[in-house]
């Protein structure tokens, strides 16, 4: 169930399991996706570390906007961007400043009511704290989207995404679904079981198993984009 916020909005919080999961990667190819179906995305990326010119988008924000075509401005975009490549909070304290919440929240709405359809790509995953003891996930629950994990196929995937469905349920986070990144071509055992044990271990949904693709970010996003199914609009706009 993807719901009607407040804001009157449609979309999408997208977590991540671990790093290297491919979680901006994805949430850009859903991105791409909905633009070649006529939607008009808007894109968040409410914290993004590591930005090394922290006056324009960092890597993951600049991705997503170009994924979805947004005009947006760029404070709506990624409000907070830190130049430390470290956890938020320890980023912003490095940068002498504190991640202004309530302002990620009220960016996202005002982004719900402009777009009929928003992507909200988190930092890492649900326990990636912000600010003193609030982390990822309690901003997902502020916001008030549905949450979309991406996982990655090999080994150790099970326990990885098994615990973060449970975190995201212990605040109250329905999840949405699983897409499952980085089927190689020619998986192995672990990788094959891996999309329908999620299913039935973590008791949600597998949107989509996604291959692995070459080329550099733009490529893979596209590449990414055209795998997805003519379900994935069912399962992004059902109520």
């Amino acid at each position: 169930m993807v719901p009607v916020t407040d804001s009157g909005g449609r979309g999408i919080f997208v977590t991540g399991t671990d790093t290297g999961g491919g979680k901006s990667l994805v949430s850009a190819a859903l991105a791409r996706f909905l633009v070649r179906q006529g939607v008009r995305v808007g894109v968040m990326k409410p914290v993004e570390s590591g930005v090394s010119m922290p006056s324009a988008l960092g890597q993951d924000g600049e991705l997503l906007r170009w994924a979805a075509d947004c005009e947006a401005p760029i404070e709506l975009i990624s409000p907070c961007r830190l130049p430390e490549p470290l956890a938020p909070s320890l980023a912003a304290e490095l940068a002498g400043t504190v991640i202004d919440i309530d302002g990620l929240v009220s960016s996202a709405k005002e982004l719900l009511e402009r777009y009929e359809f928003v992507i909200v790509e988190g930092a890492g995953g649900l326990m990636v704290p912000l600010r003193d003891t609030f982390m990822v996930g309690d901003l997902a629950r502020r916001i008030g989207l549905p949450l979309l994990t991406v996982c990655r196929a090999g080994l150790g995937t099970i326990n990885h995404t098994l615990l973060t469905l449970q975190a995201a349920r212990a605040w109250g986070l329905e999840p949405a679904g699983v897409v499952v990144n980085g089927m190689p071509d020619l998986p192995g055992l672990a990788e094959q079981h891996a999309p329908a044990m999620l299913a039935e271990l973590g008791s949600v949904e597998v949107w989509q198993v996604l291959r692995q693709v070459p080329g550099n970010d733009r490529q893979r996003v596209d590449l990414l984009s055209r795998q997805f199914g003519d379900g994935l609009m069912e399962l992004l706009f059902r109520q």
